[in-house]
């Protein structure tokens, strides 16, 4: 603060501002003596608008250029901060960054205002950037940061987070028991008086049986049954008023609250014994075979009358199942596994009706809830089953015949005699034992013939067959010499001239791993060594070439013998007609 005598030195003191309106409309903003214009040493004129000058009692700081933070309260529309001193050369000052609009400094005297509203919700905290000129523009100190905060005031209301709530409470629920909570904020800066929210009940309708049924922690927003208990037949449904406020504003939300039955009426049958029905043991699953009805006091539509049917007694593999229909609580009885008169032909059931939601306490479960259903199944003939749906085997193509290479089995529900038999073995390659269900070679097999042989074995009872399928497969063994891969011999044209060569391929039908590799030699023949050799080009390939020119126009047979170095290894000697044909040029003459 400033003293008597300080004050009224000081060039700023408001009594020693005034303002002034020229003749162009404008307004002179004179520090001094007003009177005496000359008289005004700190800055001579600045021209500023009404707002300012209203509000220049505000300007009572001034300083130095420099670091300077400031906390100014959002709101309050224009207004002066401070003001910078300037020291020579400098004549003027430019503020730079987060100004946004609402901040600003006037160049000649160094004022800095806001001619605008801060907001702290928008932004809370704005860093600007000050240096003072001199006359050409040059910086003469700075930039210095300014930083201003924003002081937050409560100018924002508390929102709830929903329009309107929605709240389920079982009648007879223990005071103090939670419905639900509800939630709001406030924009204000959080932690403080302006932001801190108290909730509270306006109304409650119907006000019945009393006016003070619910209670909603201040502090939380959690609403709560007070010491009274809840009664649908009284009210089934609870209108509220609730308030949220901070210390200036208020707002007010709707609740809805339904009191919900409790679960204090069990399942009745209609019946206690559906006594029996006889069914096939053929019958598809999922047929019904009986219809239930139980009814239920509790409020329709709730977990508390919604009825579950369950096999209680005489089921243990969960060969039915029963469906509810949730409108009627109607239920079918239904099959849910394939019957088997062999396995059971006789089900005693105990089946039960009881609810989703628990019971209250002090009601349970007793013989009302449960009924008597008794299901006879009759046998049906059927056929022989197989162990298997598909049998697989295999085998080397080179095993011995009457070799046993599969046993299949089947059994007949009825326990009659089954009886095996082979269809589509269209190769005769197999045999079956028709009482054991063994499966022999019949005849030599042939990979090359066929890799993957299959057929279909047949099991026959007195009146009823079944089919199951065999895949037997056959592993390669090296059963095929060698052979040539050519559609024509080799051939030479006459008179030889020397370096003529011939191609030749070799080709296996045995399984080849990787990749054939054969080995090309001539027979132990003198004649054939002195006129011909041969040569290997790659695995598959080699060339025939003649040893001299001297041949006669004829063909010759040269033998060749080919290995396919298998395990054990095969070869094949086979005889190469050479050709000699004469070369005939024809040429043409064009006159």
């Amino acid at each position: 603060m400033f003293s008597a005598k300080q004050q009224e030195s000081h060039p700023l003191y408001y009594n020693k501002i005034t303002c002034k309106r020229l003749s162009d409309g404008e307004l002179l903003f004179v520090c001094g003596d007003s009177r005496h214009l000359s008289a005004a040493f700190l800055h001579p004129f600045l021209y500023l608008s009404q707002a300012m000058c209203q509000n220049l009692g505000d300007l009572h700081v001034t300083g130095p250029l420099k670091d300077m933070n400031f906390s100014i309260p959002e709101g309050g529309g224009v207004r002066f901060i401070y003001q910078f001193t300037s020291e020579p050369p400098a004549v003027s000052f430019r503020a730079t960054g987060e100004k946004d609009g609402i901040i600003d400094i006037v160049p000649r005297t160094g004022i800095l205002f806001l001619n605008g509203s801060l907001d702290r919700e928008t932004k809370a905290v704005h860093r600007l950037q000050v240096e003072s000129l001199d006359e050409k523009g040059n910086t003469v100190k700075g930039p210095y940061t300014v930083t201003i905060y924003v002081e937050d005031i409560n100018d924002n209301p508390p929102e709830f987070d929903q329009i309107k709530y929605t709240g389920v409470v079982r009648q007879n629920s223990r005071p103090g028991s939670n419905i639900g909570t509800l939630t709001a904020k406030d924009m204000d800066e959080e932690n403080t008086l302006n932001s801190r929210l108290r909730f509270k009940i306006g109304s409650q309708v119907p006000a019945v049986p009393a006016s003070n049924l619910f209670f909603i922690q201040q502090d939380t927003g959690i609403l709560q049954l007070t010491s009274r208990s809840l009664n649908k037949r009284i009210a089934s449904n609870y209108s509220l008023k609730v308030l949220v406020s901070d210390e200036v504003f208020q707002t007010i939300c709707d609740v809805q609250v339904h009191v919900i039955d409790i679960n204090d009426q069990i399942p009745i049958f209609e019946k206690s014994d559906y006594y029996n029905v006889t069914v096939a043991e053929s019958l598809p699953v999922g047929t019904v075979i009986l219809e239930i009805q139980a009814t239920d006091g509790d409020e329709p539509g709730t977990g508390s009358s919604y009825i579950i049917y369950q096999m209680k007694e005489g089921d243990p593999n969960n060969t039915f199942i029963i469906d509810t229909d949730s409108e009627t609580n109607r239920g079918f009885v239904k099959v849910n596994k394939a019957l088997d008169f062999e396995a059971t032909p006789v089900y005693n059931l105990v089946i039960s009706a009881t609810n989703p939601e628990p019971l209250v306490l002090g009601v349970q479960y007793n013989s009302s809830s449960l009924t008597l259903f008794k299901v006879f199944v009759t046998n049906v003939d059927e056929p022989p089953v197989f162990h298997k749906m598909v049998y697989k085997g295999e085998v080397s193509e080179d095993i011995p015949v009457n070799t046993l290479v599969m046993t299949v089995e089947a059994y007949d529900p009825e326990g009659d005699t089954v009886r095996y038999s082979l269809k589509g073995d269209v190769r005769k390659w197999l045999r079956i034992d028709s009482t054991t269900g063994q499966i022999y070679t019949a005849s030599t097999l042939d990979r090359e013939q066929e890799e993957t042989y299959t057929v279909e074995v047949v099991a026959s009872e007195l009146t009823q067959k079944s089919k199951t399928t065999f895949i037997l497969h056959l592993r390669d063994v090296n059963d095929n010499p060698p052979l040539l891969a050519m559609d024509y011999p080799p051939f030479f044209c006459h008179p030889l001239s020397g370096g003529e060569r011939a191609f030749i391929q070799a080709d296996d039908a045995d399984e080849q791993w990787w990749y054939s590799t054969f080995t090309f030699s001539l027979a132990d023949d003198m004649n054939t060594r002195n006129n011909w050799e041969i040569s290997k080009v790659n695995a598959t390939h080699a060339y025939l070439s003649p040893k001299h020119a001297n041949f006669e126009e004829k063909v010759y047979n040269v033998p060749v013998i080919i290995n396919d170095n298998g395990k054990p290894p095969l070869e094949r000697k086979v005889n190469l007609e050479g050709i000699l044909y004469l070369m005939v040029v024809y040429h043409d003459y064009i006159s």
